[in-house]
């Protein structure tokens, strides 16, 4: 038999400018007994190819090599597309999860029995099923009555797949349509990327463009528009765009150029849309500046309220200072005794300031104002950080449930909204929110629709630390508004224990660097390494401290290149968790992992109460036709199924950006040339300020120089701080 392996192609890995690709490819058939046990397995190929389209279907001719470096991977020697044919539409709706207990394998025997008109067949005589060996009654029953169920919508939902959605996504095209999805279609198909999160508009332009619409169609540059405004500000953390950048941009994702009076025509119809909001020379997508004009409005009235007085203050903070068995200094006293009088406030201060402390006093003290239980106390308070980690090390410290902010907000992973909000609002009477730097603009608005509007909302976070993932500056700019009560904590405590680490973090932050730190301090040490060595440093090291029992975490700035965070994890895999017979391994999507393997949670699961940035452990891996990982997050034993394999991946080593909100005794932070423009002060203050005990700095001194001179970070362009000063007066 002729050596080819046919399937679905997922990814490219590497592509070069001749064409060699490096890439994925579910494997649906192959074409001799050697190939079987690829089978059902997605596998990495090579070769030189003009163009591949994810999930399309392809035929690679070749043979399957041992790589030295890299395993088992498919050498392609020619190749050709497979256009989809009517059963494979239906095959791929019957196994789509509609219907349960249909798998790929049955799907595929019952279109091969009944043929092209299998649906309709089974819709008016469902008993022809019987005559096919190994479906059940309970199947049959199953596929009858759901297909019954869906007898206005199969026919719909397999047009969208030969129009080329997949069934997955024409499910969801019809769930949000119902009988309006032709009309919808014809209308405007871009209006898919802009209701369904999950349909991008790359999708939606590749079939639109298929199916003969114009390229200057004003429909796609309004489309390219929006799109190109929220990825664009997604990715700098920006609230708006500028005319001249919005164009530039909009004819970038088409990839042909727009006349100007085209490109004009379509931001006005936005704007008449209310699609688009134009203030001066901005362009702000509708929801950014609504949700900016919400939490300026929300601060403004909470500033409003008339303060809180109590005779009894001094008294009770004596209390709670005898219950904790400290004295504060005049700066926590002011934050402690603001929470009382004031609606609103901000507390700020670096490492070791005693921010915790202060939370845990506003909280006694509250609960001692108002002759609370515990009990009781936890229904009148609520404990709110941005990722799990954050919310569990702020429960630990005060000893008080703590939860996310998406957790608390009742997030529906499904239909993608909060159960607390505008309309459903919670009771708590306080809300405090830690790491409070972390959250960005649409978060922050919906957290404030679903509180009730005398709240008491305390912050409290590093001003200096890297901002949220998504747009926005909160904290910035509510502090540099000058027109909300902020108190900065400056006072340390930790220095008094003779940490180090907290002296080098404020040294960066105040562009400076004192190598002494550095000499013969067995809590701070500087390791040099070239880009060359850097990886077999960090291994020589991490081996060192293994043999200690000590588990160090190391932070990165990059992914990429043999200096990333996933070349390391690769190296690191082999430290901590070499292979061996008695562990099981699976290959998801070209990398290894193995049971016992420390992995990284990539975005929340509330349901599993897991969320972005929670580690955890390995703890079985299921093979054979039901593949399943169950990952061991801190006791909580989380199930995953091929649906969500792409949801963790190793975490020997993560980025600084994912460690935000978590403490780690021992880390390691490289530093090299090669990181580029990820060599900035607030990202190595935010690595720095990770480490509880030890902190290993390896690279090149002239890294280190770079990164804390570095203050230029892309800013973000944001309204919230003008916004505020408009609008509160001081």
């Amino acid at each position: 038999m002729e050596e080819y392996i046919k399937g679905n192609f997922k990814k490219t890995i590497f592509k070069s400018e001749s064409g060699y690709v490096i890439g994925l490819l579910k494997v649906k058939e192959v074409g001799c007994e050697a190939l079987q046990e690829y089978c059902n397995h997605t596998i990495p190929f090579t070769g030189y190819f003009h163009e591949l389209k994810e999930e399309e279907t392809y035929q690679l001719y070749g043979k399957m090599i041992e790589h030295e470096k890299y395993g088992k991977q498919f050498q392609v020697e020619s190749y050709e597309r497979i256009l989809p044919e009517e059963k494979d539409s239906t095959i791929e709706f019957l196994c789509s999860g509609i219907f349960k207990g249909i798998g790929e394998k049955t799907a595929e025997k019952i279109v091969e029995y009944l043929g092209k008109d299998t649906l309709t067949i089974i819709l008016e005589n469902p008993s022809n099923l019987f005559l096919i060996p190994g479906v059940t009654k309970k199947q049959i029953d199953i596929l009858h009555q759901t297909l019954v169920e869906y007898q206005a919508s199969y026919q719909t939902i397999v047009s969208l797949n030969e129009l080329g959605f997949s069934t997955k996504d024409s499910l969801l095209i019809y769930q949000k349509y119902k009988q309006k999805t032709n009309s919808i279609l014809a209308e405007n198909i871009y209006l898919l990327a802009e209701d369904l999160e999950e349909i991008t508009f790359q999708k939606v332009d590749k079939i639109a463009l298929k199916n003969k619409i114009e390229k200057d169609d004003i429909r796609r540059v309004q489309a390219a528009i929006l799109y190109g405004l929220e990825e664009v500000c997604n990715l700098y953390g920006h609230s708006y765009l500028l005319e001249e950048e919005i164009a530039s941009y909009t004819t970038r994702i088409l990839e042909n150029e727009i006349a100007t009076s085209r490109f004009q025509e379509a931001l006005t119809n936005l704007e008449k849309e209310v699609k688009l909001i134009r203030r001066e020379e901005k362009y702000y997508l509708t929801k950014m500046y609504e949700a900016e004009q919400n939490i300026t409005k929300r601060c403004g009235y909470l500033m409003r309220l008339t303060d809180q007085r109590d005779k009894n203050l001094e008294k009770m903070l004596t209390e709670v200072e005898s219950h904790f068995a400290c004295s504060y200094n005049p700066e926590q006293l002011e934050a402690i005794k603001l929470s009382v009088t004031k609606n609103f406030l901000i507390v700020t201060g670096g490492p070791g300031t005693g921010k915790t402390t202060i939370i845990k006093a506003i909280c006694e003290l509250y609960r001692q104002r108002n002759r609370l239980t515990p009990e009781k106390l936890t229904e009148k308070i609520a404990l709110l950080a941005p990722t799990g980690r954050a919310s569990k090390r702020i429960s630990e410290s005060t000893h008080l449930p703590a939860s996310t902010i998406h957790r608390f907000l009742k997030w529906n992973k499904e239909s993608n909204k909060f159960g607390i909000n505008e309309h459903h609002k919670s009771e708590v009477e306080m809300v405090i929110i830690d790491e409070f730097s972390m959250v960005d603009t649409y978060l922050m608005d919906s957290l404030l629709k679903g509180l009730r509007y005398d709240i008491k909302l305390i912050l409290v976070g590093d001003y200096h630390q890297l901002p949220s993932v998504g747009p926005g500056q909160l904290l910035k700019d509510m502090i540099e508004s000058n027109v909300l009560n902020v108190v900065s904590l400056k006072e340390l405590y930790r220095q008094k224990e003779n940490s180090h680490i907290i002296s080098l973090a404020y040294q960066v932050k105040e562009n400076k660097l004192d190598f002494d730190l550095f000499r013969e301090k067995e809590d701070l040490v500087f390791i040099p390494a070239s880009s060359d060595t850097l990886v077999s440093e960090i291994i020589s090291i991490c081996k060192e401290e293994l043999k200690k029992k000590n588990y160090l975490q190391i932070l990165a700035p990059m992914y990429k290149t043999f200096t990333g965070i996933d070349y390391m994890n690769v190296a690191l895999q082999e430290v901590y968790n070499p292979k061996v017979k008695t562990k099981k391994e699976i290959l998801i999507n070209g990398i290894v992992f193995r049971e016992k393997d420390k992995v990284i949670q990539l975005s929340n699961m509330p349901d599993e109460n897991v969320f972005n940035g929670d580690i955890g452990i390995i703890e079985e891996i299921h093979l054979g036709t039901k593949k399943e990982i169950y990952i061991d997050f801190d006791g909580n034993l989380v199930k995953y199924t091929p649906a969500n394999f792409q949801k963790f991946k190793h975490a020997y080593a993560i980025s600084i950006h994912k460690s935000q909100g978590s403490e780690f005794d021992t880390v390691i932070l490289p530093l090299v040339n090669q990181y580029g423009k990820m060599l900035y002060r607030k990202l190595l203050y935010t690595g720095i300020t990770r480490v509880k005990k030890k902190l290993y700095l390896i690279g090149e001194v002239s890294a280190l120089e770079k990164a804390i001179q570095n203050n230029d970070t892309n800013l973000r362009r944001t309204t919230l701080k003008d916004f505020l000063m408009d609008n509160i007066q001081v």
